[in-house]
């Protein structure tokens, strides 16, 4: 029988108790097909009546994002991959130390016009002017080796990349999500404790949020699964249902959990998607 590629789940590992916060990213594990739906927002209110609160912890810039902590249930947000985090009525803070914003920003769009001369297709992403710490541009028609090869240029020209399913991110070295939100929690959330906290993710730039030094509980939803072999860090569990229904099985968990009842997360990968090849580009979405 073959290996499995994920982490083998001892008998009754469950979620951790009690569970304090959970931080979750947001494209292709909050949305369904690329959309918020009625069914998010009645999850978001649930965590809410539980007074379990939500970190929101994206790629998407900060500019939108300062929107969207105003509409959501949400105790706040970690904007551009952990440059920005943002709450409803108050500033954005920036997150990345010792940045010139304007001179930064300049910096961003030389490299990035650096780039352009060798994949001219590349195109700035349209939210670029609402963005802070980092750089972004479409993913979609870029395969894995481009990206690998895009990722090696930028790490010598001293520059942190990653990518998602939406985008790829040029930005400054050591600007993680799980430097952030270690930041985020000492600040705003200092009674809880690393083993309290939940994150949930789906793509590349969730990575460091996987990495048990620094949270030792993570789900991926099911469509972590396209990059698994792209990982050096791995969820502790993963759903059953990809995107946004993955996310709901961790809300129906919190919700039995809350109310005494017995449950445990013991749902690796399903066999159907060991062994899939990769695919060659990525779509939006």
């Amino acid at each position: 029988m073959a290996t499995k590629p994920w982490p083998p789940l001892a008998e009754g590992v469950d979620l951790p108790r009690p569970l304090q916060l959970i931080a979750t990213d947001m494209d292709g594990t909050l949305t369904r097909a690329g959309k918020f739906t009625a069914d998010l927002l009645q999850a978001l209110e649930q965590l809410q009546r539980l007074g379990l609160p939500v970190v929101i912890v994206t790629g998407r810039s900060a500019g939108w994002v300062g929107s969207l902590v105003h509409y959501l249930p949400v105790a706040g947000a970690i904007a551009e991959n952990g440059g920005v985090y943002l709450a409803a009525g108050q500033p954005p803070e920036i997150l990345t130390a010792g940045l010139d914003l304007d001179h930064h920003r300049a910096q961003l769009s030389q490299a990035f016009s650096q780039l352009q001369a060798q994949w001219p297709q590349l195109q700035p992403s349209e939210d670029n002017p609402f963005r802070l710490t980092d750089w972004t541009f479409p993913v979609g028609g870029l395969g894995w080796e481009e990206l690998a090869a895009l990722q090696q240029i930028c790490q010598q020209w001293g520059w942190g990349f990653t990518y998602s399913t939406v985008q790829a991110h040029l930005f400054p070295l050591g600007q993680t999500k799980a430097g952030a939100l270690l930041q985020v929690l000492g600040r705003y959330f200092p009674t809880l404790t690393r083993e309290g906290v939940l994150t949930v993710g789906d793509s590349p730039n969730d990575e460091s949020l996987f990495d048990r030094r620094y949270f030792p509980y993570s789900l991926g939803v099911a469509n972590i699964q396209h990059y698994w072999t792209q990982l050096r860090y791995h969820p502790t569990w993963v759903s059953q249902a990809p995107e946004l229904d993955g996310f709901l099985e961790l809300v129906a968990f919190a919700v039995a959990t809350s109310q005494g009842l017995e449950t445990s997360w013991n749902t690796p990968p399903s066999e159907a998607s060991i062994d899939q090849p990769c695919p060659e580009s990525f779509g939006q979405g």
